[in-house]
């Protein structure tokens, strides 16, 4: 891999880990419901279920949507099912009368699988995969390379979003007004799915 193409690959997994997006407005919601703390399992399970998901695109999932495109609209209605699911979680995190936050926040594996139903994490690792995996290393090490970089950069990325949502938090000192932002992050996470949907 040249300087050139790691310099542009840690472009493109930053610029499109640190703008906002299912993982992004999930754990700004979990940082305002939970902490950071409780939250780090949520962030760790993105960042490398994200990078184990890119290693599996560059070794054997772009052939195979390749020879089925159906797949492509079968993960579409799947993903925006689940995630329907989740934004309906979300907005339900707190009831109204609630003084303490109900609910539990992501587990690592939980946060891990749900890269497999991410849209735009399908479409991070298969962007990087295409445009920076480099040819000369063979598909194993080039996968790898692209899964590494993706996790270095990640981890502060998503790190960034919990955080907000922990400062958020001071905010949103009335179950009403958690209420207000977990309804708000839940349509957002509904809106997130408009790109992939029309697509």
């Amino acid at each position: 891999m040249t300087y050139e193409i790691l310099i542009a690959l840690i472009g493109f997994a930053f610029a499109s880990s640190i703008t906002p997006g299912p993982n992004n407005l999930m754990l700004m919601a979990s940082g305002a419901n939970y902490g950071l703390r409780r939250t780090l399992p949520h962030m760790l399970g993105i960042s490398l279920g994200h990078a184990f998901m890119v290693t599996m695109v560059g070794l054997v999932l772009l052939q195979v949507f390749e020879t089925y495109p159906v797949l492509n609209i079968v993960l579409k209605v799947l993903s925006a099912a689940y995630m329907l699911w989740l934004a309906w979680k979300i907005a339900n995190a707190v009831p109204p009368e609630a003084k303490e936050v109900t609910g539990k926040p992501f587990t690592f594996l939980q946060a891990a699988a749900f890269q497999w139903v991410n849209p735009k994490a399908w479409f991070m690792a298969i962007t990087a995969i295409s445009a920076y995996a480099p040819q000369d290393q063979g598909v194993f090490i080039g996968s790898l390379l692209v899964a590494t970089v993706f996790a270095a950069t990640n981890l502060p990325s998503v790190t960034v979003w919990a955080w907000m949502g922990v400062q958020v938090r001071r905010w949103l000192g009335t179950a009403r007004r958690l209420r207000v932002f977990n309804v708000s992050m839940a349509v957002l996470l509904v809106v997130s799915l408009y790109p992939m949907l029309m697509h």
